[in-house]
């Protein structure tokens, strides 16, 4: 008896520490993706700032000059604004200046000087339930990462209703969080940007005037790796695309 207990007390260390040995390879995920990831902030004419989220495209290590992908709402209108960008980790913010922008994607593309981040490998079709991990800077301050799943592509055929181009993530995100990159949680590929979440007002009594905006769980959408691929493509940015 007291063989049998000590045996099941065996299988039952053995099994704890299987389960948490996964832990170190999702930290090392999470460090790479790091390299690839970007805060931007806007200031504008009269004091106005914005703040976004981005991911590397593409580098130069010979001149440390980094392209960095966002959307294109962070820079809309085009006012005459200064551009910031920091990477994770880094105190260093150097300033940045709009290179592209696409005319109907919600995608744009910002060059800085004095950067070492580490260009994104793209990954153009999920399925859904596929583990997501989102990196962004929500409100402008400190990254965050956010753990998700594919809650909607846009199928090619019926035979593939369900893989395809993300197109909805179940992760909440908020302000400062638009361009932030969408990682497939195993490779660390990128899937896609944050393009926009849906929210509801909410009344408050001590703030009748003034209803909060949160964020609906589940409903952030993407702006799909294949379309900025197309974008990039279309637009003879080749030289951009993930090697």
């Amino acid at each position: 008896m007291r063989r049998a207990l000590a045996l099941a007390v065996l299988v039952v260390m053995v099994s704890g520490c299987a389960s948490l040995s996964p832990a170190p390879e999702r930290s090392e995920l999470i460090r790479r993706i790091l390299k690839s990831t970007a805060q931007l902030r806007s200031e504008r004419e009269g004091g106005a700032r914005r703040a976004a989220s981005g991911v590397v495209l593409a580098t130069d290590p010979a001149r440390r000059r980094a392209w960095i992908l966002t959307t294109r709402h962070f820079l809309d209108p085009p006012l005459s604004q200064q551009i910031y960008v920091r990477l994770p980790g880094s105190q260093t913010i150097v300033r940045a200046t709009v290179a592209f922008v696409s005319p109907d994607l919600d995608v744009a593309i910002v060059e800085a000087e004095g950067l070492d981040g580490i260009p994104i490998r793209m990954r153009t079709v999920a399925h859904l339930g596929d583990d997501i991990l989102v990196v962004a800077f929500p409100w402008g301050q400190r990254f965050t990462v956010v753990r998700g799943v594919v809650s909607q592509v846009v199928a090619s055929s019926e035979d593939t209703i369900v893989s395809g181009a993300p197109r909805m993530i179940d992760a909440s995100v908020s302000y400062g969080s638009s361009g932030g990159g969408v990682f497939d949680g195993r490779t660390g590929e990128l899937l896609g940007i944050v393009e926009g979440y849906r929210t509801v007002k909410v009344a408050v009594p001590e703030m009748k005037d003034r209803p909060l905006e949160l964020p609906v769980a589940g409903e952030t959408t993407l702006i799909a790796a294949a379309a900025i691929r197309r974008f990039l493509e279309d637009s003879g940015l080749t030289e951009f695309l993930p090697k």
